[in-house]
């Protein structure tokens, strides 16, 4: 498996990693079984960024993923995040970067995943009413402390970023990039060169849809967050239908499938770039890291780039409400 390196304090990782997000919610019924087969499956593969959240499940991610790498800490890059904030019962209660709440969120997520360190703590939404310079400043304290290795931030605009730098070091980015949601190029990722931050892209399957898989609205489950998102609504879900279709007669000429056309494309912009697209089976995660290898030529670039340019995608990636929580 391809390296590479997020930032400049050392973290390196495979050069895809995997999502466990929706091993545990969000994206219809779970199966514990087939998930930690996967993980492991991952991990024998040479996968070694794992990425889980607090909030996901709520707390069962952390667990699951905890369950899968036992024994096989040694080979694991484990990420985790704080910050959005549910309680047992799923509701959400917004969003906290208060230093207090950074310590005993890192504790918490600790426990539940059963190890003594976190090798890449993210604060997963930025905390509009808690300066950034006192959330990184905690989070510098839990790399002090020996429990945090290396600091990210998600979803974070590129002034954040600036001032979180200048606190602490942040090895890298978390942000949604795809195919269809190229936002970060305009001056996100400019910012993170100049910084030596590295790019974690999450969604890059555009949450599926760019596999090709969806064909309509009735094929999400009824508990599938999908159904809430924007881009999977109406008139909105057959615009993108049509783009997508576009991918797929591309991927079919090189052979491949149009995930992994989509997966290949994001790997080829840059060796400071990581994406973390989830899944829940091991025949997915087999075309998954197949994209590795796949060879993206610049006349690649340009065909796909006419196909489906900056703006492409029709509709926002989050409803309205959601959106007034990323680039602050």
């Amino acid at each position: 498996m391809e390296q590479r390196q997020l930032g400049k304090q050392g973290l390196v990782v495979s050069a895809i990693g995997l999502g466990c997000m929706g091993m545990s919610e969000f994206y219809g019924t779970a199966d514990e079984k087939e998930s930690v087969a996967t993980i492991h499956q991952a991990l024998d593969a040479g996968v070694s960024l794992l990425d889980t959240a607090d909030m996901y499940g709520p707390f069962k991610n952390e667990e699951l993923v905890a369950k899968a790498i036992r024994g096989r800490r040694d080979t694991v890059v484990l990420a985790t995040k704080f910050g959005i904030v549910r309680t047992g019962d799923a509701s959400f209660r917004g969003v906290n970067g208060r230093p207090a709440y950074v310590k005993s969120a890192c504790d918490a997520s600790l426990h539940r995943l059963g190890v003594d360190h976190i090798d890449l703590y993210y604060q997963h939404r930025v905390d509009p009413d808690v300066p950034i310079e006192e959330t990184v400043g905690a989070m510098a304290e839990l790399v002090t402390a020996g429990k945090v290795c290396y600091l990210g931030l998600s979803e974070a605009g590129p002034q954040t970023i600036r001032r979180a730098h200048a606190v602490h070091p942040i090895s890298a980015l978390q942000t949604e990039y795809s195919l269809w949601s190229r936002e970060p190029e305009a001056q996100i990722l400019p910012a993170l060169r100049e910084l030596g931050i590295g790019l974690v892209p999450y969604s890059p399957l555009g949450r599926g849809f760019l596999t090709g898989h969806f064909k309509r609205y009735e094929d999400l489950a009824a508990d599938d967050y999908r159904r809430h998102s924007p881009r999977f609504q109406g008139e909105n879900f057959a615009k993108n239908l049509e783009l997508v279709e576009r991918v797929k007669q591309m991927a079919a000429g090189k052979g491949v499938t149009a995930g992994q056309l989509a997966l290949a494309w994001v790997l080829a912009q840059g060796k400071d770039i990581v994406p973390i697209p989830g899944t829940t089976r091991r025949s997915h995660l087999e075309q998954n890291i197949a994209a590795v290898d796949l060879n993206i030529t610049p006349s690649d670039l340009s065909d796909i780039a006419a196909v489906m340019p900056p703006g492409a995608a029709s509709g926002m990636r989050y409803p309205e409400e959601m959106m007034r929580m990323v680039n602050l």
